[in-house]
């Protein structure tokens, strides 16, 4: 049976990580209180960011800004969007 948790942005009950996603205390607090389903949200939303606002991530200012939208992502707080992107149509 899957691991639950109650998951921070989606305020429900639902299936957990399977493992943190990296190391330290923000690793365990997203393993602890973020779901499977609200970190795969995430990361599509970060791959968003990454590749329209052209990204570096050996750029230490590019990780803070990632970091801080990651941090408003999970408390449900406005986040920052990528200007005239447009998602393809079906």
């Amino acid at each position: 049976m899957p691991r639950r948790v109650m998951c921070r942005k989606y305020q429900e009950e639902l299936e957990g990580l399977d493992k943190p996603p990296f190391p330290g205390a923000r690793g365990e607090d997203i393993f602890d209180n973020v779901s499977k389903k609200a970190w795969e949200a995430w990361q599509a939303h970060q791959t968003l960011l990454i590749n329209e606002k052209h990204l570096s991530l050996a750029d230490a200012e590019a990780r803070k800004y990632l970091q801080q939208e990651m941090d408003k992502f999970f408390r449900n707080e406005e986040v920052d969007r990528a200007e005239g992107y447009v998602p393809p149509s079906e």
